[in-house]
């Protein structure tokens, strides 16, 4: 779910299509008003998921065109698609989900440009959003350079009552997915939420051992999280800042701890920043002694409702 709604954001920003991203146990039980000319994407790791295979099939019942994006070649998902693309990340062991959410971005990412060229996308900002996805790996590189760090910063937060995690635009998705892995894996209460929701509630949270983790990269919005760091930071809360670029000047006096992330265009920058977070909740598991591959109660594939 959470990289569908990365894809929402690219695909409306790259090929400027109407895009709605639902919970697939939701989408079915559901009336949305749809055309004939809708598509309607099933994004699966598995290929195998109860509720993404019955909104598939919900969608097909009702005469909808579908495209699966799945990592297992032979699923049902992926033989019951109108089309697919397969993400080819190789076997995923542990149960939460790391690599084949980056690999969900990338196609997402390839999709938008895709859908984008058919519109119109520019051939200079095609091939800007192409240039960026061949700088990944070097980009990806520099980010894993940071574990060290981020390895430290989880042993400091160990005794933490939970985490908060705000992001905007393009990284609130990555929000919900940093609070999502730190719930899987290590057992403590997480929350994601859009930095500007703050005001409205959330902010009744902050306390001194509650920490805040913000992804706050040199975008455009990087002025309005700024504010909620300050905000936060008047109200004795702890943060953990990803940022990239000049950014850092503007946090050294406020953030506890910050993670400089090389920089990148906005909508491919989620790939970046979600694997520091990723990295977080793994070494906080670790700590705290948790069985990272294998957390209480989860399956790899969910295949009942």
């Amino acid at each position: 779910l959470h990289a569908a709604r990365v894809g929402e954001y690219l695909i409306e920003r790259l090929a400027n299509i109407p895009t709605e991203v639902d919970f697939a146990s939701e989408f079915r039980h559901r009336n949305t008003p749809m055309t004939s000319e809708t598509l309607v994407f099933a994004i699966s790791q598995s290929g195998e998921t109860a509720d993404t295979l019955g909104a598939l099939r919900e969608s097909r019942r009702k005469g909808f065109r579908t495209l699966g994006i799945c990592n297992n070649v032979a699923s049902t998902i992926a033989r019951e698609s109108d089309g697919g693309v397969y993400m080819h990340a190789g076997p995923e062991i542990g149960v939460a989900a790391t690599k084949s959410f980056t690999s969900q971005l990338v196609v997402l990412t390839l999709l938008g440009l895709l859908f984008g060229r058919m519109r119109n996308l520019s051939p200079a900002e095609g091939n800007r959003v192409i240039e960026a996805l061949e700088e990944l790996p070097e980009q990806i590189e520099k980010v894993l350079d940071l574990d060290d760090q981020i390895k430290a910063i989880a042993k400091r937060y160990a005794h933490a009552n939970g985490f908060l995690f705000f992001g905007r635009q393009f990284n609130f998705p990555i929000a919900l997915e940093g609070a999502l892995k730190m719930k899987e894996i290590t057992y403590l209460f997480a929350e994601g939420h859009p930095s500007a929701e703050l005001k409205h509630g959330i902010i009744a949270l902050i306390r001194s051992d509650l920490p805040s983790v913000f992804i706050a990269p040199d975008d455009s919005v990087f002025p309005k999280n700024l504010n909620n760091i300050e905000q936060v930071k008047a109200r004795k809360g702890p943060i953990i800042a990803l940022t990239s670029g000049n950014c850092a000047k503007h946090l050294k006096e406020i953030a506890n701890e910050i993670v400089l992330l090389p920089e990148a265009p906005d909508y491919v920058m989620p790939i970046l920043t979600v694997i520091p977070l990723q990295l977080l909740a793994y070494h906080l598991a670790v700590e705290l002694g948790r069985d990272v591959d294998k957390p209480r109660n989860l399956a790899k594939s969910v295949t009942v409702e």
